[in-house]
């Protein structure tokens, strides 16, 4: 038995409505992995019809160019991965609608995008995963929070979990806690980055090349990840344990710490969170409104 024929994914045919960089990122994982067939699973977005050509020709994906390919793609499909930008969420679920069989599942990897709002536009008692993953996930080291709708069956949720374990991990959070884990995983490679831009600026402040100083800054940082993930400790341990009383390194966090640094950071993914809710309510007031008699 080949591992697609063993895996959840398999024998499912999936819709990935919308060809963005997550879109491919969680392909590229399922196919590389062998748990699913790209004969199996189509692309389509709104009219970049070269971006499904290359698609097609570097993974093996069904392009959906036309508007009746696109309809057949999403009609058929057992799972229907939505990844459109969040602005254009509510005009493609309205579209969606009138093409959905019962027993379809429906994934959203689009920030702020309740299982609440999916289910007013496309209907009530939808199986529908709601998730958030980060762009980590296009080499394959993603972290995704997943919530699910109940009408969603143990063999879709098991569906939804191997897709986006093909591209990380996945831990299933209740719904009400997906904006946290968009403020501290979704968001938080930015976070990374920043930390790394400043550090790379200061090395260089200090005299040190910029190839030199990125290359310190990059393997500090995996380096610093690593021995967390492997050894298991606190982070905060960790820190105390290279934190010599007096020395260079603790002048350094005391420095941070005059600069508020946690609460800054404390402050950042709040704000993330609110953010995304922001959207979800906006997505939601649009949606109301188009339903409405007055917005016909």
């Amino acid at each position: 038995m080949s591992a697609t024929a063993s895996s959840p994914l398999g024998n499912a045919r999936i819709c990935f409505y919308g060809a963005g960089s997550m879109a491919e990122a969680i392909f590229r994982g399922l196919i590389e992995a062998k748990l699913a067939d790209p004969t199996q699973i189509t692309v389509t977005n709104r009219q970049n019809a070269l971006r499904l050509a290359e698609l097609q020709q570097r993974y093996g994906v069904i392009p959906a160019v036309t508007e009746a390919a696109k309809q057949d793609a999403l009609a058929g499909a057992d799972v229907i991965v939505l990844g459109m930008k969040p602005k254009d969420s509510a005009a493609a679920l309205r579209a969606l609608a009138p093409l959905l069989r019962p027993e379809q599942l429906i994934v959203s990897a689009i920030a702020g995008l309740t299982i609440g709002t999916i289910g007013m536009i496309l209907g009530e008692g939808r199986a529908i995963a709601r998730t958030m993953p980060n762009t980590s996930s296009t080499i394959g080291l993603g972290a995704t929070g997943i919530s699910f709708s109940p009408a969603a069956t143990a063999t879709q949720r098991e569906l939804a979990l191997a897709m986006f374990r093909a591209v990380g991990i996945a831990s299933v959070v209740e719904e009400p806690l997906l904006e946290a884990v968009n403020g501290v995983s979704g968001s938080g490679p930015a976070y990374v980055y920043y930390l790394m831009e400043a550090m790379i600026s200061a090395g260089m402040e200090l005299g040190l090349g910029e190839e030199a100083a990125r290359d310190l800054t990059v393997q500090t940082v995996r380096g610093a990840a690593e021995m967390v993930r492997l050894t298991g400790e606190n982070p905060a341990e960790l820190r105390r344990k290279v934190t010599s009383p007096g020395g260079t390194t603790q002048a350094a966090i005391e420095t941070l710490e005059g600069y508020r640094f946690q609460e800054g950071m404390n402050a950042a993914i709040r704000r993330c969170a609110e953010r995304a809710r922001e959207m979800g309510e906006t997505i939601r007031s649009e949606a109301a409104a188009s339903s409405s008699p007055s917005g016909e």
